[in-house]
């Protein structure tokens, strides 16, 4: 075992966590690339006004956010809905710098670690989606099979937590939110999350939560990811409840697609032995076929090889078809007007690695909600009879639940 300090990260109380794997912070090989940028401080925040000589009265700004590992941009048409600006975003991948900039207008920079930390705008918020491969069920089955580090030890993508949290440290935005797979809870037994849960409390200060959510409630799609959200002062904030049904797959389906899009027998027959042989061995590879009533599984960034994970049935006598780039979009909660300027493959890979768009949207509003609010602002919480007594005309049971107040956004 050895002891890891997570360097520069807290300066008065250096905290040492515990790990089975060794850690290092990335060296840069180069000298950061300087962007020309103007630092302003924040004033959308609602902080204690008396702390301010602020009064109730005061108008703010627009709340600001950046937009790391920014991909072709989810986390930036949930936050504009809240009603927050964008001023920084990147990707390191060029491709998806070329959908963003089709669809906002700009060209997100690209590798952060060549991005000095100071030349990055004054902010609110930090949104990112930092790089879900190294934590990922399938990513780290892969590079164990090519005898490859995963987790903090891929050398290429595990460590960029830590470009966040030197971010964080440096400009103490109020608020941040993080997107990731679902095992990044339970990676290496738990530790890969300890490291990061104490790195934003401990190290950081800021007091956070975090939630596994499955997107089938708002999307026809299966696709759990855990969502870290945190704020610099302590701050009333819950997680938004969800729909318990969702759509089917009919609603983002097109009624024709061109024949493309259909396997060909040759990969077909290939997909029903491959499942035939792993069923025989107890293995649960397959394909995924499904009809307009179902839900699908997780779109993947792999999706352009064979589309094996979602499969639309066409019936008995022809062969099924992948998805088309428009329908993932759609699967992915993209609004219409959405534009793809790459090939298929780019464009399949940008969607399966994207967010779903409707899951950020309700997430950014509580934030944004938050943020609005004064720092010790609290809601008002009532007794609720539980439903069966209420609508029974039934005396009254002892099961009860404290329920936020639904109250009406406050004018600033």
């Amino acid at each position: 075992m050895c002891l890891v300090q997570v360097d520069g990260l807290c300066p008065a109380r250096d905290l040492q966590l515990s790990t089975t794997m060794p850690w290092s912070m990335p060296k840069q090989k180069s000298a950061p690339k300087r962007i020309v940028t103007k630092r302003t401080r924040s004033t959308a925040v609602r902080e204690i006004s008396s702390a301010y000589g602020l009064t109730t009265h005061t108008k703010p700004d627009n709340l600001r956010f950046i937009d790391l590992f920014c991909g072709i941009g989810g986390f930036r048409i949930a936050f504009e809905r809240a009603g927050a600006h964008c001023v920084f975003s990147c990707d390191w991948d060029k491709f998806s710098r070329q959908t963003y900039a089709a669809n906002f207008g700009e060209t997100p920079q690209a590798d952060i670690n060549q991005i000095a930390t100071a030349d990055i705008p004054g902010f609110d918020i930090l949104c990112a989606g930092f790089p879900c491969q190294p934590f990922s069920i399938a990513g780290v089955s892969k590079k164990l099979s090519l005898g490859r580090k995963h987790g903090f030890e891929d050398e290429k993508q595990g460590n960029l937590f830590f470009n966040i949290a030197q971010i964080l440290k440096y400009h103490r935005p109020a608020a941040f939110v993080l997107e990731n797979v679902k095992n990044l809870r339970t990676h290496d037994k738990g530790r890969t999350f300890e490291i990061i849960h104490n790195t934003l409390t401990r190290s950081l200060g800021y007091h956070t939560y975090y939630k596994i959510i499955d997107a089938r409630s708002v999307v026809p799609q299966h696709r759990e990811r855990i969502f870290i959200v945190g704020f610099r002062e302590p701050r009333d904030f819950e997680f938004p409840v969800f729909p318990k049904q969702g759509p089917v797959l009919a609603s983002i389906l097109d009624p024709q697609v061109p024949d493309k899009y259909t396997l060909t027998d040759h990969l077909w027959k290939y997909l029903q032995n491959y499942a035939k042989k792993h069923q025989a061995a107890g293995n649960g590879f397959g394909f995924g076929l499904v009809t307009a009533t179902d839900v699908a599984r997780t779109l993947s960034a792999r999706y352009h090889k064979d589309g094996s994970e979602i499969l639309i049935s066409q019936g008995v006598r022809t062969n099924p078809r992948r998805l088309s780039p428009r329908e993932c979009a759609r699967l992915m909660g993209y609004p219409r007007s959405f534009i793809i300027p790459v090939s298929d493959t780019q464009a399949y890979r940008q969607f399966g690695n994207s967010v779903v768009v409707p899951v950020i949207s309700r997430i950014a509003a509580r934030i944004v909600e938050s943020l609005h609010h004064p720092a010790d602002y609290r809601p008002a919480l009532v007794l609720q009879l539980n439903e069966r007594s209420a609508t029974s005309g039934a005396a009254p049971q002892a099961v009860t639940k404290l329920v936020r107040r639904q109250t009406k956004k406050k004018t600033v």
